[in-house]
Formats: structure tokens, sequence, C-alpha cells
């Protein structure tokens, strides 16, 4: 154990948070945030506790000398350098369960807003205009009965799974990395394929990781693949979606429309033409910023924190080769 170990954040901990880390850290919260440089704030710290707004590289490494836990509060560690990381022993952690709620929520809200037509009926009236007539509006879809293809049946696509089946939604996945046997436990039909889910499925929803292999997953040719008048929601990763492609279809009318939580790159352009799209929801990257989430997510990042500077392997170590390098 380290008793006087330095913990350095760059959002401020609530009391739960905080209470995990007090007999092992004295924990330090950034003045400037991690959107600006805060290296020198973080030069003694032995770990640091980040959102994931900022790469963290080996160059960002090397300006830390004490720093020996990286801890990312939520799933995502794609802008954590993890070979940089592994080469100069320090661990990388995360929090999975944390945000698996308030994901999995914000896609069906996405999803139930683009199929009743909710932001382009809000549009009008705003701007505005009288009530249209029904000649002027595409018809909603009712997502009874009606299938939903689930990209990834990780955490947060099984809570998607088991949310859509309670509205009447029957639910098809693929992901390489789920047996059968969990599919069917959880009553999700599992395909073979990408080219098998897309051309039967209402509503496409992404629960991919970015890896190189998933990168423009949903581009020109898968888009074409997808059922005319479909939609299209992604609270994953930017990187998983070709967005040229994507307007190209919503302009088509191939899809009827498409709800985003994620961009590429990110922070997007401002004039990101998706964003004024009339067939599109934009929210900034928020699915799981809800009060519950971001406690969860601040307690489990903390715990990490402690086990791994009290000498214990985390329990969400990400390159776990670090600890058995360090039982050698």
């Amino acid at each position: 154990m380290i008793p006087q170990a330095q913990v350095w954040t760059g959002a401020r901990m609530q009391p739960p948070a905080l209470a995990k880390l007090e007999d092992v850290a004295t924990v330090s919260v950034s003045l400037v945030g991690e959107a600006k440089d805060w290296y020198n704030e973080a030069e003694q710290a032995d770990a640091i506790i980040v959102n994931g707004t900022n790469r963290i590289t080996g160059e960002v490494m090397d300006r830390l000398p004490k720093l020996r836990v990286v801890a990312r509060t939520g799933i995502g560690v794609d802008r954590i350098n993890l070979d940089a990381a592994t080469e100069r022993g320090i661990m990388v952690v995360n929090t999975p369960e944390g945000p698996t709620e308030s994901t999995a929520e914000h896609a069906i809200a996405l999803m139930l807003n683009l199929c009743k037509q909710v932001a382009v009926t809000d549009r009008i009236l705003r701007s505005g205009s009288e009530f249209p007539a029904y000649s002027q509006l595409t018809q909603g879809l009712e997502t009874r009965d009606t299938l939903l293809g689930l990209v990834g049946l990780g955490r947060i696509g099984t809570r998607v799974a088991e949310i859509a089946r309670v509205l009447g939604m029957k639910v098809l996945a693929y992901d390489p990395y789920i047996s059968p046997k969990r599919a069917e436990g959880l009553g999700v039909a599992l395909v073979g394929s990408l080219e098998e889910l897309l051309p039967k499925a209402n509503v496409v929803s992404l629960h991919s990781p970015a890896t190189p292999e998933t990168r423009h997953l949903i581009n020109a040719r898968t888009l074409a693949m997808m059922r005319r008048g479909s939609y299209l929601v992604n609270v994953a990763r930017g990187a998983l979606v070709d967005e040229q492609a994507l307007l190209d279809a919503l302009n088509s009318g191939q899809l009827a429309g498409a709800g985003l939580d994620v961009y590429d790159p990110e922070p997007p352009a401002s004039d990101n033409p998706l964003f004024k799209h009339p067939h599109t929801i934009c929210t900034p990257h928020t699915a799981a910023f809800t009060t519950a989430s971001v406690l969860r997510m601040q307690v489990m990042a903390c715990e990490q924190v402690a086990l791994a500077l009290s000498g214990e392997k985390p329990t969400h170590l990400v390159n776990a080769q670090v600890w058995e390098k360090r039982k050698r």
C-alpha cells in the first residue's frame, strides 16, 4: 500500500467516490480540466482519473513520471495508448458496468424518437409553420412486432435487447463473440453475419467497440443492404460509421432517419451536415450523462484505483499484461 499516493482527476468527484480513496490516497481536482494543459498539475500523480476527452499517449505518460494507473470513467479506452501504457508498466482500468443502463436507455430514446417522428414534427412547429397536412409527413413506425437489429451484444446491447423485447420488438443480433446459447437465453436470435442482419431489421442499433476491424463498419456498401426506409442508431463509437455515406443514404431515402450520440472525429465540426439534416437526431455524446450513471462511474473508477494502489489486481484491468509482468 502507498499511504500517501496522489490521485489527479479532471472532474470533481462526489463524496461516495472519494470515500473509496480516503485510506489510500489524496485527491487533487484539476483547475483547468482535461481540455487544457493539465500535465503540470498531475506531474506527481500516482494515478489519474480521466473521462476520455483527451488522448493519453506515451508522450503524456512520460510527462507524469510517477504514474502507475490510468482510470477511465466509462468503457472506451481507444484514446489511451494501451501498448505505451503496458510498456511503461502503467495499469489502465475502466468502468464497464457504469454507463450501461443510461446508454441503453438513450439508444431506445433515439429509436422511439425517430420512429415516432418526434424531432421532425417538433422542428416543423418550432419553425412557425402551421399544422402540416398528413400527406406532407412521413408515416411513423410502430415498433411492436418489428425487427431490431443489434450489432454487438455486450452489456449495453444486452440491455437494449431487454427493453426492446418489453416493447414487443423481435431482436436479432450479430456478434461473433457471443454464443448462440447466451443469445437464446436473452430471447435474441443470433445471425452469422452483418450481411444477414441488415436486410431484415427495421432499426439497426450499433453497440460495438472501435477497433481497426470495425472502423466504418457502416459504409456505403452496408447501408445499401439495409431495408429502405429503416433507421440507424449509434451510441457506441463514431468511427463505426462513414458519415458521408450515412448522409448520402439519408438524402436518397435509403434510410428514414438516424439517431447519433457519437461522431468521427470528436469533437465534431460545428457545421457537420448531419446536425442540420431534417431526418437526424444528434446529441453531444451525452448518452451516459445522467445523475446515476456519473456517480456509478466515479465510484467504480475510484474503486479500481484503490485496488491498484493497494497492490491488488483491479477487477477491470484492461491491459492485463502489466499484472502478469509484475508477477515475474
